[in-house]
């Protein structure tokens, strides 16, 4: 299996810290962004990390044809400090109602809380009024599962959304997936993203 990488940028960006019990919604400054991705419900944004890692994609037979193919994401979030808040990757969704699904995953840093979540209906967007060219989409996505860390911590079980903002680079390569004797590459790819994580209100 041939393995194209790519180099991870570099760059870290500031994120504020906060645990649920203590957050105040006041002090996270929401992005102007598309209606279909903004939260409706009264939940209240109240933790956001900046994201760091790779949107990796393996080379699949799609169609007539061949296409990359997201198989997980590695990132990390970082608070205000460069200070490592969350990991975030794909895992199968603990939740028996979710029947095995692989979904996205958030695990804290802090209490080993875990949140899983899937895109909302309709909650995708590559508007160009806010999202870079050649950035992956902006998402929202609705919670469909939760984990309390070992020792009762909540820093991401109380979530009921999580939107990921603010999207650099991360797109699926154009080349490399076109011939049969290319299926099995793997394509790692940087991006940069803020993730914001939504609780109910009190």
């Amino acid at each position: 299996m041939r393995i194209l990488n790519v180099l991870p940028a570099a760059a870290l960006a500031v994120a504020f810290t906060a645990v649920p019990q203590a957050a105040h919604a006041e002090r996270i400054t929401l992005p102007a962004m598309p209606d279909n991705v903004q939260v409706k419900d009264g939940s209240k944004a109240y933790l956001v990390g900046h994201a760091t890692g790779t949107q990796n994609y393996i080379c699949l037979p799609s169609g007539a044809g061949f296409a990359y193919s997201l198989f997980t994401p590695e990132a990390t979030l970082f608070n205000d400090h460069f200070k490592q808040l969350i990991t975030h990757f794909f895992s199968v969704n603990p939740d028996p109602d979710d029947n095995g699904a692989i979904r996205a995953t958030w695990q804290s840093s802090r209490d080993s809380s875990e949140v899983w979540a899937k895109a909302a209906p309709d909650g995708i967007s590559t508007d160009e009024r806010f999202v870079q060219r050649g950035a992956v989409a902006w998402v929202l996505l609705d919670v469909v599962g939760t984990q309390e860390g070992p020792s009762g911590g909540d820093t991401l079980s109380v979530a009921t959304h999580v939107q990921r903002l603010n999207t650099v680079g991360g797109v699926a390569p154009s080349t490399g997936c076109s011939v049969s004797m290319d299926v099995g590459t793997k394509a790692f790819v940087p991006y940069t993203a803020d993730y914001f994580f939504y609780t109910k209100a009190d």
